[in-house]
């Protein structure tokens, strides 16, 4: 099963469930709202022919946007960091994530905002969290989707802490749709890839993390409680722009594909 988040044309949003390839829509805002609902699988209808639906994020409510820094083992290394012992978390507000089909705006000079790309994979809370252990966490994950954490490095070197890098309003695409659990697991070995203007620049594997979705729930949920609609981002595998000699950020023009298979695609142009 899928989930999706679309606009009407009157700018309300919708979310919609998919089975078999056909969607259904609900009286749900967006997946979040979906999720909060304990029947949510049976709240569906079939959903209106409609050609003036816009793409959305995902979730557009949630509570709370958690991502996980250096949890790929190749991307550790080519920073140059040892292996963490515990997960290295930061925030995101809500109002960061985008469409996964959305321009992300580049301000200029290029040069100095230093852009770089990440590929992440999303997990969705489904269920309510606190003080879980593994197993349990595991069972609340709702499903998974595509992110691309779009970091602005010159900000986030400024000090020791990145929140200001990871921030910016409209730059975090996610979707274009929420793969429930029970379809697609990551302990599998999913392949994670990005690519800019279609030059392959990150492929990696879910099998490389080092902490498990499941794992980073069951970490979180024990400083803070976790809802339904809840994000978290996973981290990125080895590849990014800051890692390379010379340094490679993005410019006006490019066109950035973030993909997970079995999950999804995300295209996004950045602009002025």
């Amino acid at each position: 099963m899928r989930l999706r988040t679309v606009l009407r044309a009157d700018g309300r949003g919708c979310a919609q469930v998919g089975v078999d390839g056909v969607w259904h829509s609900t009286a749900s805002a967006d997946v979040a709202e979906l999720l909060a609902s304990p029947r949510w699988r049976e709240s569906w209808r079939p959903a209106p022919e409609s050609t003036q639906l816009r793409s959305a994020p995902l979730v557009r409510t949630a509570a709370k946007v958690i991502c996980c820094g250096h949890n790929y083992r190749a991307h550790i290394s080519e920073m140059g960091h040892p292996e963490p012992r515990h997960p290295t978390l930061f925030a995101k507000f809500t109002d960061t994530l985008t469409a996964w089909d959305a321009d992300i705006v580049l301000r200029e000079p290029a040069e100095v905002w230093q852009l770089d790309w990440e590929a992440e994979l999303a997990v969705v809370v489904g269920s309510h969290l606190r003080h879980a252990e593994p197993r349990s966490a595991r069972a609340a994950i709702a499903g998974y989707a595509v992110a691309n954490d779009f970091s602005v490095r010159s900000r986030q070197r400024r000090t020791s802490q990145w929140l200001q890098g990871k921030a910016f309003e409209a730059t975090t695409p996610l979707g274009p749709d929420l793969v429930t659990a029970d379809e697609i697991d990551p302990a599998d070995g999913l392949r994670i890839s990005c690519r800019v203007n279609g030059v392959q620049v990150q492929d990696g594997c879910t099998g490389d993390l080092v902490f498990s979705p499941a794992e980073l729930l069951s970490y979180i949920s024990d400083f803070t409680p976790l809802r339904p609609g809840d994000v978290v981002l996973t981290g990125t595998p080895g590849g990014v722009g800051a890692a390379r000699i010379p340094a490679r950020y993005l410019e006006v023009g490019d066109v950035v594909e973030t993909e997970i298979e079995g999950i999804g695609l995300l295209r996004n142009r950045i602009v002025a």
